[in-house]
């Protein structure tokens, strides 16, 4: 997922490497003389513009562990926060407690990297759902932070110039809404896609309702080599074209908008009454003060309800090389506990990873945690064929295809070679 970076390749002997250098001894140094631990946490959270009530939840870890004292470091995310850890993990100098997602956790555990939390008290609480992208070779290797969604945002005081009262829940009253804003002389919708993060996930969210209401297991027939992407996704791929053949986003001028900065401040200005993100901007767009509202993806036949489509997102796992072992576990062990993870769900409008979790809600995201609530959800496959390799090849070959350089079928096809790739 974008949103959480791409990883740098690990090769064998960066293992061995790791390996071998496991004694060096990661994160913080020893206690000092009152016994006073301080501990290293590095994350991508917690700082710039999102920050996500890191700062209370360490406060209040604190206050709970008085001879615990957390050491915070915020890390730009994505290419930033790989390159810079690394090569401190490599050299035995990262953090006690890092932030990681499942791609870097596979990947870091694999490197030994990561300390086995299998056998942490909040480890058997995880949603069955949750597990597996938490999970690698049968170990635990990261505390599950939350399920974040990823949908359609509505400017409502812009819809309702248009006469329109409520967030379209199926395609054809998206269509017709889409239509309403534009005669009332608004911009439809805004897309960017320069990274080719906004086609991909859309082609996604797309689908979560219009292949998988088809079939639950789609993902487990794709990997057995008894499903593919030409016929079953056509309908998500078609609904991105329709958009642009219907007059409601200009792919060649959405290419060049970044989805990360421009994008949210563009509608956070006002500019349009649609917009496609994650849960995570809400917070910031609230500040913009309009009514927003979070929803699915309205990509279902007339009358049908969509489902959500959710991202399992930022985790925290234990360096294996911490000298503070035990204060880091209880870090983690922490941030599990209901009453403190529900501030960070709070801020990240998302919804709790563990059984009897505590999921805040808010007026902004009712209609996408009804659908979760119903059970009218999928959590993206990044364990397995949707992993980050595969996604960025997505998004280009669907960028070729927006922009009229590849046909439907062959834009599927190159979908299903990314997908399959060992």
């Amino acid at each position: 997922m974008k949103r959480s970076g791409r990883c740098l390749a690990v090769a064998t002997t960066v293992a061995a490497m790791a390996i071998s250098l496991a004694a060096c001894g990661g994160g913080s140094s020893g206690a000092s003389a009152d016994g006073t631990v301080t501990l290293h946490v590095q994350a991508w959270k917690g700082g710039g513009a999102e920050p996500a009530n890191v700062a209370e939840i360490n406060k209040a870890f604190e206050k709970a562990n008085p001879k615990i004292k957390v050491d915070f470091e915020y890390i730009t995310a994505n290419d930033t926060y790989t390159q810079k850890l690394q090569p401190e993990l490599l050299g035995g100098k990262a953090g006690d407690v890092i932030m990681v997602d499942t791609d870097r956790m596979k990947k870091w555990g694999a490197s030994g990297y990561l300390a086995d939390l299998s056998g942490e008290s909040w480890a058997s609480r995880i949603t069955p759902d949750a597990k597996q992208f938490a999970q690698a070779d049968g170990k635990t290797l990261a505390m599950p932070m939350e399920l974040i969604g990823i949908g359609l945002y509505a400017n409502m005081d812009l819809l309702k110039k248009a006469g329109i009262a409520e967030v379209p829940a199926d395609w054809p009253t998206f269509l017709a809404d889409l239509a309403k804003v534009k005669k009332a002389g608004i911009d439809p919708i805004a897309l960017p896609d320069k990274s080719g993060w906004t086609g991909s996930s859309v082609l996604q969210a797309a689908g979560s309702t219009v292949v998988y209401q088809k079939n639950k297991q789609w993902d487990a027939d794709f990997l057995a080599g008894k499903a593919s992407f030409d016929p079953d996704w056509k309908e998500p791929l078609q609904q991105l074209k329709t958009l642009e053949d219907q007059g409601y986003v200009n792919w060649k001028n959405e290419l060049g908008v970044d989805e990360w900065a421009q994008g949210p401040q563009d509608f956070s200005a006002g500019k349009s009454a649609f917009w496609y993100q994650g849960a995570w901007q809400v917070s910031n767009v609230k500040k913009a003060g309009f009514p927003v509202s979070f929803a699915p993806w309205p990509g279902g036949a007339a009358g049908t309800k969509p489902n959500g489509m959710l991202f399992a997102g930022t985790m925290w796992s234990v360096n294996s090389q911490s000298q503070q072992g035990d204060a880091a576990r209880e870090y983690v062990k922490f941030w599990s506990q209901n009453q403190n993870l529900s501030k960070y769900l709070e801020a990240e409008h998302a919804e709790s990873p563990f059984i009897s979790g505590l999921t805040p809600e808010s007026a902004e995201t009712t209609a996408f945690t009804t659908a979760f609530k119903d059970g009218r959800y999928r959590i993206l496959p990044s364990d397995s064929w949707y992993g980050a390799a595969a996604e960025t090849a997505t998004g280009s070959k669907i960028q070729a295809f927006l922009l009229g350089k590849a046909s439907a079928a062959q834009t599927l096809k190159d979908i299903q070679t990314a997908a399959s790739a060992k």
